[in-house]
């Protein structure tokens, strides 16, 4: 009998330690999140742009693409961006490469998941073209772009000049800004907004601070100057944190400037066509950036 006795007292506790074991790995297993907790809002991610563009926005040698302005106004709005296009190149002009802006889209951009946003930036390049063709291709570029990704924000920006611009420079500008209002695209325009002024071989506006010395292509604290300048535009147009499907923002007509009443001997001369003003024109006797 005392056998049977210890035997039983025996699975007794066995029986015991098996339900406290059980008792302690239910009440490990923490009680359901509240529904408030279960549905707490996701970190907010950084929108995605693309930015297509000439060599003004891709970079030229001796300076990196991610040091271009496009890749400098990223770092300014906290963006994930993808900098796409050929130094040379614009909406009609191929500079002899063979490429235009609709081209670099698709072989670049278009195959990729669905940005936030789309900023075509140029029309430097394209002075030397009719600017008629000039519009046909920016409207069909635009309207390739808003037919890949409907819900995507699209901006325009004009072409950048190395200093007061030529007249057709101008042109090319007018014809850009006439096709982002009858696409109701917004459009970003350096040249009325006087990003860069003077001329670097006169040594006069800004030109002599942020232009390198072949008088078109943007030094690096130009390509920094620029990038503020864009995210200062950009925050004003509400398109500083695109958000797909979300951020609609439409073409707004250019307000018209204050008259200047800058002494005469700081007002500054019209660049000549053809002097350090040409499409993505160097210094003579010097090598062409690729």
């Amino acid at each position: 009998m005392p056998r049977l006795v210890w035997a039983a007292m025996a699975a007794v506790l066995v029986l015991c330690a098996c339900v406290a074991a059980a008792a302690r790995l239910g009440g490990s297993q923490s009680a359901p999140p509240s529904r408030g907790a279960a549905q707490d809002a996701p970190q907010r991610r950084a929108p995605v742009v693309f930015v297509l563009g000439d060599s003004y926005t891709v970079g030229i040698r001796g300076l990196k693409p991610e040091r271009a302005y496009a890749a400098e106004t990223a770092r300014i709005l906290g963006w994930q961006v993808v900098v796409a296009g050929l130094a040379r190149t614009g909406f009609a002009g191929t500079g002899g490469t063979g490429e235009t802006f609709s081209s670099l889209f698709t072989d670049q951009l278009a195959w990729r998941p669905t940005p936030d946003m789309v900023v075509i930036s140029g029309g430097h390049n394209d002075v030397r073209m009719p600017p008629g063709v000039v519009a046909e291709k920016a409207r069909r570029l635009l309207d390739t772009v808003r037919e890949r990704w409907p819900r995507t924000q699209l901006l325009l920006m004009g072409p950048l000049w190395g200093g007061d611009p030529a007249p057709k420079a101008l042109a090319v500008r007018d014809v850009l800004r006439g096709v982002a209002a009858a696409r109701g695209v917004p459009f970003v325009d350096p040249l009325a907004g006087k990003w860069i002024t003077g001329k670097v071989r006169k040594r006069n506006g800004n030109a002599d601070r942020f232009i390198r010395s072949d008088g078109t292509h943007p030094n690096p604290d130009g390509n920094v100057y620029i990038a503020q300048r864009l995210a200062a535009d950009l925050r004003k147009m509400k398109l500083d944190k695109p958000v797909l499907g979300r951020t609609k923002v439409a073409y707004t007509a250019p307000q018209p400037s204050p008259p200047s009443h800058a002494p005469a001997g700081d007002r500054h001369e019209q660049a000549i066509p053809g002097r350090g003003t040409e499409p993505d024109e160097v210094e003579p006797r010097r090598k062409r950036a690729p």
